[in-house]
């Protein structure tokens, strides 16, 4: 349950073939919705970016460009390409299906059964753009085809010191984090990778991650179902739900903090107390020292 990067795999012929031309030809003008930032560190909790929609081929020149002649926002704008189904509410990204010419040119790694495989996502990046920090609820490769990411990781035991919304951390710069609106986050471990074209990064479930373009780059993160069918959420598109029963116990628990709500507040923080240590001594591993 740690993550590892994998190299010299058989990968197919993705990792010569995919240059821009390539890419350009080979998919077209058909249009893919991407996000625009202005800056870096793009944030998914405040939204410092705008969805548009391209020609496949022209947003591929234009995220292999540092500097653009056109462009929505500002001329060093970033772009990046999350591939998704073409109903999002319906249907998970599958490469095969949204790309299915440069499918033919990708051999996934075959270390879980074809029954347990949930999704595959073809990402393309502008150089020097970074995602949010955030874990997701499936195992999955970070298969980096071309160009060069570097990867940070947190586990899942440093959840306490990430500042979490939801899924999503609230530290955007893990290399100069704000320590006086974070001051918990230099307790979270810090682990990094950086994967070059060809390199397979394993990152387990509820793995934190945050990953940094280096360069402009192509990847392809592969997810699959490493629980049992029925503990996902079924409406579940993209991966990021929590686990039903997951889901289940943290709405349990709402309930039960609004219930102390009913008394004084000496009496609400020596239950909420007695809450936390039950919560430890029935839940927590005892092997994470």
């Amino acid at each position: 349950r740690k993550p590892v990067v994998l190299t010299g795999l058989e990968l197919g012929t993705c990792t010569t073939k995919w240059t821009t031309d390539y890419l350009s030809q080979a998919e077209g003008s058909k249009e893919v919705k991407i996000h625009v930032s202005a800056v870096p560190q793009m944030d998914f909790l405040s939204k410092n970016f705008v969805y548009r929609t391209l020609p496949f081929d022209v947003f591929v020149r234009r995220a292999a460009e540092v500097k653009h002649k056109e462009y929505f926002l500002t001329e060093d704008e970033k772009y990046y390409l999350r591939s998704v189904g073409e109903d999002v509410r319906k249907d998970i990204a599958d490469i095969r299906k949204q790309f299915p010419i440069l499918a033919e040119d990708v051999h996934i790694p075959e270390y879980f059964e074809k029954e347990q495989f949930f999704s595959s996502v073809f990402r393309i990046s502008s150089a020097g753009l970074q995602l949010w920090t955030h874990y997701d609820v499936m195992d999955n490769f970070l298969i980096q085809v071309t160009g060069k990411k570097r990867v940070v990781l947190y586990s899942p035991r440093d959840a306490p010191y990430l500042y979490l919304s939801g899924t999503k951390s609230e530290v955007l710069d893990v290399d100069n984090p704000d320590l006086e609106k974070y001051p918990l986050f230099v307790k979270a471990k810090r682990y990094q990778c950086v994967l070059e074209a060809g390199d397979v990064l394993f990152i387990p479930a509820l793995w934190f991650h945050n990953v940094i373009s280096e360069e402009f780059g192509v990847a392809l993160n592969v997810f699959w179902k490493h629980l049992p069918a029925e503990s996902y959420d079924k409406t579940d598109t993209y991966g990021n739900k929590d686990p039903t029963a997951a889901s289940r116990a943290i709405q349990i628990l709402d309930r039960a903090l609004k219930t102390l709500e009913e008394l004084p507040e000496e009496y609400r923080d020596f239950y909420a107390r007695r809450m936390v240590l039950r919560i430890q001594e029935k839940a927590y591993r005892n092997d994470y020292g």
